[in-house]
């Protein structure tokens, strides 16, 4: 089942890879010459070097077109998800070295698929706009906002479990790209296991959609606690990614 919202994903990729919804929806794989877009999500100002993407079909692919020769090869009769497994994308960091690139860390990345409605007996505070200023002083939540405040990725919402007075832990959201709200969650290493961080991602994954912006969540292929807090919330891995970073 995809989710309600796969069509935007599609939009939002299509304006990020130059290319078009339909170009993820074919049996071959894409290559594009990239582009810097205001539309698309808010990580960087500079067109991508090397960027590579699939919603589990084909691989859309774009890049610096002093690759396309060696990227034509690499992709050609090759089906598009497999192109991310570490015997494929090995030679494809070699390339990049050429260049004085290297690849990133791959992102695993969710969108709803269902509504989820959690029981839980704890205190939650909601803080929005200038309210969750004093958060970035206190410098302990490195996922669930942005180490300070950016105005081309701001952090919209913020909503946190409380002890008394004590926060247990924080789920927010940044706006990467106009009604795309990334959800991050933090917990407190004495509050973890009890549910607190599932609840947290769960009530605000909610508040986001009842305000009409779409939620969605990444994170790594070895987190699996991360992983299993995303299902319990309803939603499911919907596309992945990879791209390249200037080596230092």
């Amino acid at each position: 089942m995809k989710s309600k919202y796969f069509e935007e994903l599609l939009s939002l990729l299509s304006i990020e890879y130059n290319c078009t919804p339909s170009d993820f929806l074919k049996k071959e794989n894409v290559i594009t010459e990239s582009r810097f877009d205001i539309r698309s999500r808010r990580y960087s100002d500079q067109k991508h070097f090397f960027h590579m993407v699939t919603t589990g079909g084909n691989a859309v692919i774009t890049a610096d077109p002093i690759l396309h020769p060696f990227l034509s090869h690499f992709s050609k009769d090759r089906c598009g998800h497999f192109l991310f497994e570490f015997k494929n994308i090995l030679p494809l960091n070699e390339e990049l070295k050429k260049h004085g690139y290297m690849l990133s860390d791959t992102f695993h990345m969710f969108l709803p698929e269902k509504r989820v409605e959690m029981q839980k007996d704890l205190d939650v505070r909601f803080f929005c706009g200038k309210e969750i200023l004093p958060f970035y002083e206190m410098k302990c939540f490195p996922n669930a906002i942005l180490e300070s405040f950016s105005e081309k990725r701001p952090d919209k919402m913020v909503v946190c479990a409380y002890d008394g007075e004590k926060i247990m832990g924080m789920a927010g959201c940044s706006e990467d790209a106009c009604g795309w709200m990334q959800i991050g969650i933090d917990v407190f290493p004495e509050y973890r296991s009890m549910g607190v961080g599932s609840y947290l991602v769960n009530v605000l994954k909610n508040k986001i959609e009842d305000m009409g912006d779409i939620p969605f969540y990444g994170t790594s292929i070895s987190n699996y606690h991360s992983w299993n807090i995303a299902l319990k919330c309803g939603f499911y891995p919907a596309w992945l990614e990879v791209g390249a970073v200037k080596v230092k």
